[in-house]
Order: structure tokens, then sequence, then C-alpha cells
């Protein structure tokens, strides 16, 4: 039986590992072919691994998401071999310091904002052409209730994904006429390499998994999805 992806093309950041990695393995199994972008090569060649293991396909692409023209050559790339594009997860981000916000290194302040939001502008502006081609395109992107929260010494990371959602915002209201669909996870606690850095003494046994929220994701990308421009949370 033919997967609800079938003949689906979907780009995913940051699949090498956590909510990445669990989205790719999911999209794949539902049979479509996936893009996996990170910057880890044996880490994308693992979840490849198990991909074809469980039948699926992929295309792997090591990159450093702030190679900002590198992501324009990208667009460039899918549009010669495929003409378009199905879904975008972008699911790639990361903490920067936690510290008081007047300590925080202009280094630091640039690169949390480069890959949390500067790169999502720069996959939008590059990929937004290839999503319209498809028939219904799909865009799902990764936030955090630290946008609302603001807790102290969050700064970079709060600020980042504020900014973050009002991005996606603004595209979901410009294309709002057309079939294109996007929307924003906001995962809230789950096991992963950046929850145990942010919460080092905190028990993963005790938090979802990546496996868990993935069919959320993968309820947004399908055809029949009609949310639009809105922020979901999976654990209320």
């Amino acid at each position: 039986m033919a997967g609800r992806l079938e003949d689906k093309l979907a780009l995913i950041t940051g699949a090498s590992r956590g909510i990445g990695r669990a989205v790719a393995l999911a999209l794949a199994a539902e049979g479509a072919h996936v893009i996996l972008v990170a910057r880890t090569v044996g880490g994308l060649e693992e979840v490849d691994d198990e991909i074809q293991k469980a039948g699926g396909t992929a295309t792997l692409v090591p990159l450093d998401l702030t190679d900002f023209e590198a992501i324009d050559r990208l667009g460039g790339t899918i549009f010669e071999r495929w003409g378009k594009l199905d879904i975008l997860v972008g699911n790639a981000g990361i903490l920067g310091p936690l510290t008081p916000t007047g300590h925080i290194s202009p280094d630091e302040w640039d690169k949390v904002f480069a890959v949390n939001v500067t790169t999502n502008y720069r996959l939008i502006r590059s990929l937004d052409p290839l999503l319209q081609r498809a028939d219904a395109g799909r865009a799902v992107f990764v936030t955090s209730g630290a946008a609302q929260k603001c807790r102290p010494f969050w700064g970079a990371y709060s600020v980042s994904k504020a900014a973050l959602e009002a991005l996606v915002k603004t595209w979901a209201n410009e294309v709002e006429k057309t079939e294109l669909r996007i929307n924003m996870v906001s995962p809230g606690p789950i096991a992963t390499k950046m929850r145990a850095k942010a919460m080092p003494g905190e028990d993963p046994a005790t938090l979802k998994s990546p496996e868990d929220v993935a069919p959320l994701f993968l309820e947004l990308v399908s055809e029949g999805c009609t949310r639009h421009g809105d922020v979901i949370s999976f654990q209320s």
C-alpha cells in the first residue's frame, strides 16, 4: 500500500539527530523522498542507513546552514533535478549561551540569530518558488515556548524564536491565497541533546521522545492539512 507521502519530495534541516532525524524517518516511511540537511556527514549517513533499511530513499546534503550562498545554490539544484519541492521542515536550531543578556558576546548573539532566524529566511527565499510549484506545498518550522516565556538567561534563544515566529507568520500571511500551507510546532520538553545542554540535571526518561512528536509533523505536511500560520503546541 502506498504511503501518504508517495512521490513527495521533502527537505529537512537538522536531520542528523533529534527531532529532525525522527521526522525524516517518519516522512520516508510514508513514501517521501527526503533531502537530509545537516553539518555532520556521519550523522546523515546513519539516518540514511535507517531509511534504506526500512525501504525508503534519501539524498544527503552535508551543509553548514550559515553558508547562505550554499542555501541559494541548494534551491537551484533542487529545481534542476526535481522542478519543485513539496515539503520543507525547518528544524535546525541552536541554544546559544544561557547567561544574562548583558553578558552575551556579539559573536554569540550573531551566531544564534544566523542559525535560528537568518538560515530560515534564506531557506524561504531559496525554496518558496519551489514550494509554490508543488500541488500542495507544506512548510513546518520548529519554534519554542521560550519565545513567549522570556525566561531569565535565555535571551538569545528566546528572542531568536520570537523573531522566527514573526518571520514565518508574515510569510504565511503573504501566501494565504495560494495552496501553500505553513505552520510551526512548539514541541515542549523533548529528550534531545539541546534539552540536555539546557537542563543537565533532568532525567531524559521523564521526557517525550523525538519519535513521539514526529506524527504531528506528518499531519501538518499532509495534503489534507488546512491549518495555516499557526503555532501548534505538542505538549499543552
